[in-house]
């Protein structure tokens, strides 16, 4: 099955809590796209870990590698009265704290396992994780969405993240970042070369968001590009989480859960998932907040 591995927590935006957090969103994307996926972390035991734990069950993400903790939840807070101002509430918080994830609890494998955003850097959850990465025999995928606002606070912790980043990407073999991402994690190098530094490092396929403008996905063998179609925006918020479940629903569908499979994968057949995976992210960024689609709301 799908692992979708990291920090749950919640957006309070303007006052109201949101569930919140990108390896979070990816898995129900890809669960209500009607694939088995699972999500691992570490939630709190308080109110807004109730809420947390509630959100990914009514979406049908199965709870096996979920650990309780009673640490207290982490949250973002974006005010946009007078003006737009986030703050971002996170020591000691309950997403730092997993200390083991066995993906044999979910059952055999190979499974796809799929990480990234906050929790590639964070206290216990790191390390647990970043090893998990460098040891997982199926696909791994990787969405480093970068967090300036929390990262360039402290210096330090630029160099922290590269380390467990490198980790990762020494067995990754989805790499999807954004422009912006990409940016900010090779400021030496020109944007004609991020790929090619990532597809030498050993990564399949690399997806390049660029909003608006679609998005690219690069292998060896090419380049196909997808356009978003025109929608009224509402909130962005969810729509590269989006794209990451339709990528790893996609790769279920297809059955490709090995390493050897995500290589032999045609540029035809990521034409098809980044046409389906514009069209998803189009419809999340049509409505308030990380709310992805449905299967029965899309074409396909």
């Amino acid at each position: 099955m799908i692992i979708s591995c990291g920090e749950a927590l919640v957006d309070i935006v303007d006052g109201s809590p949101l569930p919140g957090g990108g390896p979070m969103n990816a898995a129900i994307a890809s669960a209500r796209l009607g694939v088995p996926v699972a999500f691992g972390g570490a939630l709190s035991t308080d109110e807004y870990g109730e809420m947390l734990y509630a959100h990914i069950e009514v979406n049908g993400v199965a709870l096996n590698l979920i650990q309780r903790t009673d640490a207290p939840t982490a949250r973002a807070v974006v005010e946009h009265i007078p003006e737009l101002q986030f703050t971002f509430e996170g020591d000691d918080t309950a997403d730092m704290q997993l200390s083991e994830l066995d993906v044999a609890a979910v059952g055999s494998g190979p499974h796809i396992l799929h990480g990234g955003t906050l929790a590639m850097f964070r206290g216990k959850t790191a390390e647990t994780l970043a090893t998990l990465a460098e040891e997982h025999e199926g696909v791994v995928s990787l969405d480093p969405n970068i967090r300036p606002q929390i990262l360039d606070h402290d210096p330090t912790l630029r160099t922290e993240w590269i380390g467990f980043h490198n980790r990762w990407l020494s067995n990754t073999d989805i790499y999807k970042g954004s422009d912006e991402d990409l940016a900010w994690i090779f400021p030496e190098l020109d944007p004609d070369e991020w790929v090619e530094t990532l597809l030498a490092a050993g990564v399949s396929a690399v997806i390049i968001t660029r909003g608006a403008d679609g998005l690219s996905v690069f292998t060896a063998d090419g380049e196909v590009h997808a356009v978003s179609r025109r929608v009224d925006v509402v909130d962005t918020v969810g729509a590269g989480d989006t794209i990451c479940g339709v990528v790893l629903a996609s790769l279920w569908e297809l059955r490709i859960t090995s390493k050897v499979a995500v290589r032999a994968m045609t540029l035809a057949d990521w034409t098809k998932i980044a046409e389906h995976a514009v069209e998803a992210a189009a419809l999340t960024c049509s409505r308030p907040g990380a709310d992805v689609p449905y299967r029965h709301e899309l074409t396909w």
